[in-house]
């Protein structure tokens, strides 16, 4: 009997062994995620960024992506799937010089949305290009405005659906004249 009893205390004790065993094991494992942690963390930031831009290229040469620059932005990603499921509208813009701005709106857009959306363009357009660091928007709505079909859109808090504006409709960025 008391050997049976003896062999059951030293059965505990092997097994309690066995449990703190393992219990080292399993922290060398998980020890060991955090030593690759740290070798992912030594990449410089340099190096991390570069790997972003070709991936974020290789995502731009996509069909539906493929309208959009190389330095693209989430909204502007954001912008073209939305268009691509319709949830989004094109505006094109139509400036005195000729050129024509494609904005991108919700459906449901407003024409402050509108205006939100051409300053955001123009914005994202001087820092690609080194153009004029600041614009003063403020002054920009005093002095030009926005038609469509000859009407001024005046109210901001009205939707450009109520306008009659749909996808792929041009509205005119004019001077306004001035009040003698």
């Amino acid at each position: 009997m008391e050997e049976q009893s003896r062999d059951t205390a030293g059965g505990a004790q092997s097994a309690g062994e066995d449990e703190e065993e393992v219990k080292k094991e399993d922290l060398a494992d998980v020890a060991a995620p955090d030593e690759e942690e740290e070798d992912e963390e030594a990449l410089p930031h340099s190096e991390i960024l570069d790997i972003f831009e070709e991936g974020l290229a290789r995502l731009v040469q996509d069909p539906l992506l493929c309208d959009l620059p190389i330095q693209v932005t989430l909204e502007e990603v954001n912008s073209q799937i939305a268009l691509e499921y319709g949830q989004a509208m094109t505006v094109r813009v139509l400036k005195a010089d000729g050129e024509v701005m494609p904005i991108v709106v919700v459906q449901n857009a407003t024409v402050l949305d509108l205006k939100k959306a051409i300053r955001r363009f123009v914005e994202l357009k001087q820092q690609r290009e080194g153009g004029v660091k600041h614009v003063s928007w403020r002054y920009v709505w005093r002095t030009f405005h926005l038609m469509f079909q000859g009407e001024k859109l005046e109210d901001d808090k009205m939707r450009l659906k109520d306008y009659g504006i749909r996808n792929r409709d041009e509205v005119t960025f004019m001077k306004r004249l001035r009040k003698k």
